[in-house]
């Protein structure tokens, strides 16, 4: 007859404190109020802001390792999520992603606070490029996805950069939201970018 050893009782995995999610808005939202009353940037501390916000220092400390992390979620918390293309019209689907650049522009004209952080984060080189990596990016590799299905399908020259042909479309839209402001950005637009340069890159 044999031994047998009865097992120790199953050890329940440790898991992390889970993250407050009230606490995380009241942080990110204490950001936003000192920078839209006119706080730098640089004259934000993690101290000042756990002070300000009305919470310990090591709450967030445990939640952004640093200035910046807690700035890319403060930017993040002003972006409106994008909607997954349809993927049946590689029209519609570009139309769609411009229409998503012109209400950011026109969400910039109209918020201070959005105007305010926009221009403290460009101050600062390391936090603005950390931007375009983990968020700018994501939208251009959306466009040359559809692009990409494009060509697949026939409907896009197939021997042009993508890249290229990712800022045919989207620069236009960008020129009047960011580069010149006064201009307008009438409902319509969208749908002329792409209807123009789908006409030159259409295969011949």
């Amino acid at each position: 007859m044999t031994d047998t050893a009865t097992a120790p009782p199953a050890v329940p995995e440790r898991r992390g404190r889970p993250r407050n999610a009230a606490l995380d808005t009241t942080v990110v939202e204490t950001v936003l109020r000192l920078l839209e009353e006119g706080t730098g940037l640089g004259e934000l501390s993690m101290e000042r802001i756990a002070r300000e916000a009305g919470v310990g220092k090591a709450s967030v400390y445990r939640r952004w390792a640093g200035k910046e992390a807690l700035m890319l979620d403060v930017m993040r918390s002003l972006e409106h999520a994008d909607p997954e293309p349809a993927g049946e019209s590689v029209r519609d689907d570009l139309v769609t992603m411009l229409e998503m650049l012109r209400r950011r522009g026109l969400a910039k004209r109209s918020s201070a606070v959005l105007r305010t952080v926009l221009t403290q984060v460009k101050a600062h080189p390391k936090l603005w490029q950390e931007y375009h990596e983990t968020v700018v990016r994501a939208r251009r590799e959306a466009v040359h996805a559809v692009l990409r299905r494009g060509m697949a399908a026939g409907e896009i020259r197939s021997d042009l950069d993508v890249e290229l042909l990712g800022d045919l479309f989207v620069s236009p839209m960008l020129a009047r939201a960011v580069l010149h402001e006064w201009t307008e950005l009438p409902e319509d637009l969208p749908g002329q970018i792409v209807d123009a340069v789908l006409e030159g890159v259409r295969p011949r």
